[in-house]
């Protein structure tokens, strides 16, 4: 026999789990892209015979003028630090950056093949912009192979 309508209860309960689930992929995502976002612009930078700097405590941290080996400039600051820049806007761009703290330093990370008379077009470019702290980027020597 057939009773009356069955009354159906509502869960009163919001499921969380696949929230969870979204947010932990989220999550592994992020960690997996994070150092790409940190490398920049790939460039193979000359190998010297010297010690590094000893850290220093900046405020602000450096700005980086990368020059691969087509000669593209990139800076990383901004909207989009993969864009390339020309000479104009990269101008601008480093004026700016350097307005609100005139002392950061600007460090050059050129690659080995680029032409010498191009990184030195940049650093004048760079101190007519207000630079006055202008530093290069090297990759630290292989050591001398054993017999």
């Amino acid at each position: 026999m057939e009773k009356g309508p069955r009354k159906r209860r509502l869960i009163g309960e919001i499921n969380v789990v696949p929230l969870i689930d979204v947010m932990l992929v989220l999550l592994v995502i992020f960690m997996a892209t994070a150092p790409l976002l940190t490398q920049g612009v790939n460039v193979d930078l000359p190998k010297v015979n010297a010690s590094p700097l000893p850290p220093q405590r900046r405020p602000d941290p450096p700005l980086v003028l990368s020059i691969d080996r087509q000669a593209r400039m990139f800076v990383n600051i901004g909207r989009s630090p993969d864009n390339a820049l020309d000479e104009e806007a990269l101008a601008q761009v480093v004026t700016a950056a350097l307005k609100s703290a005139p002392e950061r330093e600007v460090l050059i990370k050129a690659d080995t093949r680029v032409d010498y008379g191009r990184v030195l077009a940049a650093m004048v470019l760079l101190q007519k912009s207000g630079a006055s702290r202008i530093g290069f980027l090297t990759a630290p020597a292989d050591p001398p192979a054993r017999p």
